[in-house]
């Protein structure tokens, strides 16, 4: 499916999409060789809701960052190493990671892999609280 119509700042318009996550992972091999081996694409953004579509060849890295929502990760396909709170979890294809929010983690691809990352996006006033954004009390 076409990406939903957005607005300028990226946020969807729609109220409703279909992905075919397949098909979207196969579009992607027509980017190949992908910088650093990682190629992703917002599949739906709303002001509390990010759907991102990542792809890594085998040995890519994301290095240790967090995101500010509670996030999941679904494995679609191959297989990641992913690291948090000093423990390692091996997640290959059908595996579901769920993680809260602004919690460092690091990811590698033990095999070209694809997994959705899901994150809920907080609000404004909780954003603003959160203490590493430096407004919190």
């Amino acid at each position: 499916m076409k990406t939903p119509v957005s607005a300028d700042d990226g946020t969807m318009t729609a109220n409703l999409a279909h992905f075919d996550l397949a098909q979207e992972m196969a579009e992607f091999e027509q980017h190949k060789p992908w910088p650093k081996g990682i190629y992703s694409k917002t599949l739906f953004k709303k002001k509390d809701l990010r759907v991102v579509l990542i792809c890594m060849e085998a040995a890519a890295r994301i290095e240790e960052h967090h995101a500010d929502g509670t996030s999941s990760v679904q494995v679609l396909k191959g297989a990641i190493r992913y690291t948090t709170q000093g423990q390692t979890y091996d997640l290959k294809t059908g595996s579901l990671l769920t993680l809260g929010a602004s919690i460092r983690h690091d990811v590698e691809a033990v095999a070209e892999s694809g997994f959705l990352l899901t994150i809920s996006w907080p609000d404004k006033e909780e954003l603003l609280a959160m203490p590493h954004r430096g407004y919190g009390t």
